[in-house]
């Protein structure tokens, strides 16, 4: 295959994206949001919202860009299918689920308003704001890149908790992969979700979890059958397995010892079948990863548990190795979130409603992914004072976007003049808008 056939590919590949997004995603105002997501990609870090309206891609005035996220359809469990199978049927697959922060502290009158966390550059890492919580289950290409693809992004509703919609997610994505018999998808997460009750729901899917533990956590082992039958209720816990008394810990089933670009000497030590205290219902493989041991003072180690899927493709191979690059793979899910909110300006706007910030949410996403779709073809085209880079960030591929853009039009239909509308009605009152408290949750029970 040549150059120009395989550029020509990637076009094809955009367009049909974009079309199938405008035809079958959206549906209320499907025009200005198509022309709305065109003037998002190419546009770049926005002050303001309306300021997209600016941009020549969006036809339209500015009222209108307004409009199509008040009023318009995002039709979201289509977008769920439709993004999970733009993901690779072969091999093995990571996914990251992560969470992150739309600050809206002033806003009072919009409802289901949170105490959320909120990291910010401070000494001590972050915060706590008031504003609205997401959940993004994001498809990762590569580990030590800036691309995460998010292939559902939910807000999280003050009556449930993070866990809750992140087993919602992952059930949802094995649902619409599970007609892929040659691939394996796995999915990271931090230590936020590393309990029982976010594991035991999604015990006999198609998908493999990965998430942290604790460092002071205690395990026990499956009982050992009894020579003889004995009376009484059978025995619930085997071998005690503490995390922080290397002499609980016994003979590892996989020990593994390699040498990574990025991470130094790697030792991992995998035991399985092991399972929480009061979580006996619960079986997991823990998995020990002890990195940079080169150093003279090498980082601590980390925990990680392995919830395997019902069923393994066949000539895929899960060793303790594929479990650590599960969660390596969730880093990318940082700097994604972080490029969405400074140069697609995800929580930039002041909307008067949550569910437009959902459909901007969804907006946000399907731009990550177009730049995503331009990388192959696009060319580096670095500021004075920037370096050419050779694996293009998504900012790069922003700058260089509009070049690509300039060789086909926008599947949205051309804007028609609608008169000047009447405004207000004069002598009309303006009734005040009910304000709202602000939910402080109850820690769940794990």
């Amino acid at each position: 295959m040549n150059k120009k056939q395989s550029t020509q590919e990637n076009l094809n590949r955009i367009i049909e994206f974009r079309q199938a997004i405008h035809v079958h995603g959206f549906g209320k105002q499907r025009d200005a949001l198509s022309e709305a997501l065109d003037a998002l990609c190419l546009t770049g870090a926005i002050s303001s919202f309306p300021l997209l309206s600016l941009s020549k891609n969006f036809r339209r005035r500015w009222h209108s860009l307004y409009k199509a996220l008040e009023r318009g359809e995002v039709k979201v469990d289509w977008l769920r299918d439709y993004l999970a199978q733009q993901v690779p049927r072969r091999g093995i697959q990571f996914f990251s689920l992560d969470g992150t922060a739309w600050p809206r502290p002033r806003a009072q009158t919009m409802d289901d308003r949170q105490y959320v966390y909120h990291p910010t550059p401070a000494v001590n890492g972050g915060s706590v704001c008031i504003g609205y919580p997401y959940s993004l289950l994001d498809w990762v290409p590569e580990a030590h890149r800036s691309w995460s693809l998010s292939v559902n992004v939910q807000r999280i509703p003050g009556d449930k908790t993070a866990g809750e919609v992140g087993v919602a997610q992952i059930k949802a994505l094995d649902e619409s992969r599970a007609g892929f018999s040659e691939v394996l998808d796995i999915v990271a997460a931090d230590g936020h979700y590393g309990h029982a009750g976010f594991l035991r729901p999604l015990q006999g899917l198609h998908t493999g979890i990965v998430v942290r533990l604790r460092q002071d956590r205690v395990l026990y082992r499956a009982p050992v059958p009894p020579e003889k039958p004995a009376r009484g209720r059978p025995r619930v816990h085997g071998e005690r397995f503490a995390f922080k008394e290397p002499a609980t810990w016994g003979e590892p089933d996989e020990h593994l010892t390699l040498e990574h670009p990025k991470f130094g000497r790697v030792t991992l030590e995998r035991w399985n079948h092991l399972h929480g205290k009061r979580d006996a219902d619960v079986s997991f493989d823990v998995v020990r990863a002890s990195i940079h041991l080169e150093r003279e003072k090498p980082p601590r180690p980390i925990w990680l548990a392995w919830l395997a899927p019902a069923h393994i493709p066949e000539g895929i191979t899960v060793s303790a190795e594929t479990i650590w690059q599960g969660y390596t793979h969730r880093w990318p899910v940082e700097p994604g979130i972080r490029f969405r909110k400074q140069r697609l300006g995800w929580t930039t706007p002041r909307f008067q409603h949550k569910e437009t910030g959902d459909r901007w949410s969804w907006l946000v996403a399907l731009a990550f992914w177009l730049l995503f779709l331009a990388r192959p073809i696009v060319q580096d085209h670095p500021l004075p004072w920037q370096k050419p880079q050779q694996h293009l960030t998504p900012q790069r591929v922003q700058q260089s976007l509009p070049l690509i853009f300039a060789q086909f039009g926008s599947p949205a239909r051309a804007p028609k003049q609608r008169g000047k509308p009447p405004g207000w009605t004069k002598g009309k009152r303006r009734t005040p808008k009910q304000r709202f408290k602000v939910l402080k949750k109850q820690p769940a029970a794990t």
